[in-house]
């Protein structure tokens, strides 16, 4: 690195060193230091928001001298568990269709639980095709791509305006990928990359930092 390093005084060349150390060490030590506030924080976050809904008996922190951390976050996948398993069964499926029926008639509302809806079912479904492939872009202009998502093929009025098959491709903003702008492009015109979601992302959040490799050919 250095051509001549004769040149430089055993003080310098030490607080290169140092340096070099210091990188090292934030290199190591952030990825874990970060992921574990992200965690704690979102912890936090779900105590804070669903511990006061657990009734006063239910409540483990009511008996214990000390606050467990996470019972929020326990208490809100067990309830999401209760649910999903009443709604197995044909009472369950009753009481749904009625809540549903309640919703969709109070103005304002039934109009972001019906999108909500369809988002959740779209993307969750086990043959969902949304955002489970990768796609260069030409945009804004030629010779400029961006990274994008697929969500699946183009359908009702845009359809049947184009004729033409046209995907719909998401396009991610840096560094924060839940926000972007939806595009129709004809399927001919996208160039899809043999890598793997969360790899993209990494790239978007990163700005470019993080390269995404191409998954193994099976």
């Amino acid at each position: 690195m250095y051509k001549d390093k004769k040149k430089i005084s055993p003080v310098k060349l030490l607080v290169l060193k140092l340096r070099g150390y210091f990188f090292t060490g934030i290199l190591i030590t952030a990825p874990v230091v970060i992921t574990f506030w992200i965690v704690v924080t979102l912890v936090k976050v779900f105590d804070n928001l669903v511990t006061p809904l657990i009734p006063y008996k239910f409540n483990p922190n009511v008996y214990l001298p000390y606050e467990i951390p996470g019972i929020g976050l326990i208490a809100l996948i067990t309830f999401l568990i209760i649910i999903g398993f009443l709604t197995a069964n044909f009472f369950g499926r009753w009481i749904l269709k009625k809540t549903e029926l309640i919703l969709q008639n109070i103005p304002l509302i039934k109009v972001f639980y019906k999108t909500i809806k369809q988002i959740l079912e779209t993307v969750l479904k086990n043959n969902s095709t949304a955002f489970r492939k990768v796609v260069l872009v030409e945009y804004p202009r030629k010779d400029v791509w961006v990274i994008g998502f697929t969500t699946g093929e183009t359908g009702g009025e845009v359809k049947k305006k184009i004729r033409s098959k046209l995907i719909n491709v998401f396009v991610p903003t840096t560094p924060n990928p839940t926000s972007g702008f939806l595009l129709f492009v004809p399927e001919n015109q996208l160039k899809y990359l043999n890598i793997r979601v969360d790899d993209a992302i990494k790239t978007v959040v990163s700005a470019g930092i993080v390269t995404a490799k191409s998954q193994p050919t099976k």
